[in-house]
């Protein structure tokens, strides 16, 4: 057995004669066990909280989505639709066309983006699982429209003796004066809500959807202009080589992107938060672990007899230094284990019964991640290993003297 690794272990077990040293270990302990189960506890709220935000995206965005390289739109053919059909990896896709329109209402008006899809976006996105009131149904008359649009345009479902006029500027040069001084320079339909849905509140005040068809009527274009088709992949598709393909038969006009580069934004914001929240919660274990280098000095002093004795004997002070080196190391690495089981165990509680709570039916979100269990245990021994170094370089030949 290894010689230092042996009394590091007797040292660990054993009590000091000196009451204080003792309350001084034990205190030491306490607090890299604290510290441990703090940072894991953040780090699994942490993650329970991307988790949260993000499924938000989920139920909004596709697995894939192909949008133009440059411009608003691009072209769709029948050919390319038979194409990508013929994809067994693609579960279902469905296109869409988009603009920004001046939506009226008694008086009322907001600015914001019209969607106009087809049977399949439903089954592409899981957006009717969004809906917060009515039902998802969208055709010539119906719409359904996010819940911040209907609050700002006091909208209510199935009203069709005061509908929702929605106002697009028509495409092109000189439409002023197409049709005469009197023509209006913007198309308009009246549509009637069959529903509301609620994501969060930035879409929900952004977003009407309505049939593709009507919409592509409404901007004047024809049925193969679109601005974006959805996709939903099946499971363990492999993303990079489905985008080739769908680029081989889509073309060089439009480019495809994932979930998380829809919402670069969203994944750069949630991951910088992320870092910032360990390297705080680091700093902080970093001033707790300077305990465990007074904790380890006050024990070189206790033991500075049984240290003289071993010199005596023959150990060199590079071994007995070795000592003390693995008694803070085995200290902070079972406090780190200590802490992430009492912290796990917190955590799994929080999971099964909801105990700390945001709002009154909605439990705050954590997330158990292995990840995370790597993460501060190898925090835990890294900065162990880093303050029982400088401890034991306190061992000279000075102090083993008689």
């Amino acid at each position: 057995m290894n010689f230092p690794f042996y009394i590091a272990k007797r040292y660990v077990r054993s009590r000091s004669s000196q009451n204080a040293i003792n309350i001084i270990n034990f205190i030491t302990f306490l607090v890299i066990v604290i510290g441990a189960a703090a940072l894991f506890i953040v780090l699994s709220g942490f993650a329970g909280l991307r988790t949260f935000s993000l499924s938000f995206s989920e139920s909004f965005d596709p697995d894939l989505k192909a949008v133009p390289q440059s411009g608003k739109f691009f072209s769709f053919t029948e050919g390319q639709r038979t194409q990508l059909s013929q994809l067994e990896e693609i579960t279902s896709f469905a296109p869409e066309i988009e603009e920004r329109v001046y939506l009226s209402h008694e008086q009322k008006s907001h600015v914001a983006v019209i969607k106009g899809v087809d049977d399949t976006y439903p089954k592409t996105t899981g957006i009717d699982s969004t809906i917060y009131w009515g039902k998802w149904e969208v055709n010539s008359q119906l719409a359904v429209a996010g819940i911040g649009v209907a609050n700002l345009l006091s909208l209510t479902l199935n009203d069709f003796q005061s509908p929702l006029i929605v106002l697009a500027p028509k495409p092109g040069e000189g439409s002023l004066g197409r049709g005469g001084l009197d023509a209006k320079p913007y198309n308009e339909f009246p549509l009637v809500l069959s529903g509301v849905f609620a994501v969060e509140e930035a879409l929900d005040k952004s977003y009407v959807f309505a049939e593709l068809g009507l919409v592509q009527a409404l901007l004047e274009k024809d049925s193969t202009i679109l601005s974006g088709i959805n996709f939903k992949l099946a499971p363990d598709t492999d993303i990079p080589s489905m985008k080739a393909k769908i680029s081989e038969i889509l073309g060089g006009e439009v480019q495809l992107k994932n979930r998380q580069e829809l919402n670069s934004t969203l994944y750069r914001m949630l991951n910088t938060e992320n870092m910032a929240t360990y390297l705080i919660f680091t700093l902080v274990l970093v001033i707790a672990l300077f305990n465990v280098v007074g904790a380890i000095i006050m024990m070189i002093l206790d033991k500075q007899q049984n240290s003289r004795t071993l010199y005596s004997l023959g150990t060199t002070i590079k071994e007995i230094r070795r000592v003390y080196f693995m008694q803070g190391v085995l200290v902070t690495s079972l406090g780190g284990v200590l802490g992430i089981l009492l912290a796990s165990i917190l955590v799994w509680t929080q999971i099964q019964f909801g105990w700390l709570k945001i709002t009154p039916s909605l439990a705050y979100p954590v997330e158990f991640k292995l990840l995370n269990v790597f993460i501060v245990l190898a925090t835990i021994i890294v900065l162990g290993i880093i303050a029982s170094k400088i401890a034991s370089s306190r061992v000279t030949k000075k102090i083993l003297a008689y």
